[in-house]
């Protein structure tokens, strides 16, 4: 894997890498992923669907679209995007993660290039796409700006970004690290660093530093009651996604 110039951070790789074997698992280490999942693909079908006009009603709504899911992990976006009719690349600089993904997406019928790239990487090969999925990477990567306008180069003109990540404050110390980390256990301790997640408003800046024009800020929030995600226009207080583009 050519890492030159890159953002990846090692250590953080090494954390994911670790889980490989769970990604499937809706009990396992990925268990946050899984409940999210539905509400995440709402947000990210949606925003595809508006952006480039196409029914979600039809039988593969994204037929013709080129999308490359980074830090792709076991294939949770992936798969879907693909039976939605789009042409997926899934990167992911943990080397685990890809046989992973690939034997799940043999058993599932589906066709998807999974590599064991870099964005960096990507980008310098001249890869471009109409849709860059980049969910929960940009807190887990070394330089967030250079990583995120390494994702500016991969977007077409006129391409969408969907970025997700955590805030940074007291209650995301409290729900991410105390709570899924350390009381429910969800995710091993040392899964996430809260000094390294962005806020809003910080994200915000990168992307438009990046040359990327934000469209959205959605909040992703958890219902400890029916134990269900939901999202909020106005709730970025903890988990939250943004839809951005790069201007034709």
């Amino acid at each position: 894997m050519n890492t030159t110039q890159s953002s990846v951070d090692a250590a953080e790789v090494a954390k994911f890498e670790a889980m490989a074997a769970d990604w499937w698992d809706p009990t396992g280490k990925f268990r946050p992923l899984h409940m999210l999942n539905p509400t995440r693909l709402d947000y990210i079908t949606r925003q595809i669907a508006a952006e480039f006009d196409r029914d979600l009603n039809a039988g593969q709504p994204f037929e013709g679209l080129r999308l490359l899911d980074i830090g792709c992990g076991g294939g949770l976006l992936s798969e879907p995007m693909a039976r939605l009719g789009a042409e997926v690349v899934g990167a992911d600089a943990a080397e685990r993660n890809i046989p992973v993904a690939r034997i799940h997406a043999e058993q599932s019928g589906l066709e998807i290039d999974y590599r064991c790239v870099t964005a960096e990487t990507l980008a310098e090969a001249g890869e471009r796409f109409d849709v860059v999925l980049n969910m929960e990477v940009v807190e887990h990567v070394s330089d967030p700006a250079a990583y995120l306008g390494a994702c500016h180069d991969l977007l077409k003109p006129g391409g969408l970004m969907i970025c997700s990540t955590i805030n940074r404050n007291a209650k995301s110390f409290a729900m991410v690290i105390l709570g899924a980390e350390w009381v429910m256990r969800w995710l091993p301790k040392g899964t996430h660093e809260w000094k390294k997640f962005i806020t809003p408003e910080e994200l915000k800046g990168l992307l438009s530093g990046a040359g990327l024009r934000v469209e959205d800020a959605t909040g992703f929030v958890f219902n400890p009651v029916n134990w269900s995600w939901g999202m909020s226009a106005r709730d970025l207080s903890v988990n939250y996604v943004t839809a951005s583009t790069r201007p034709a």
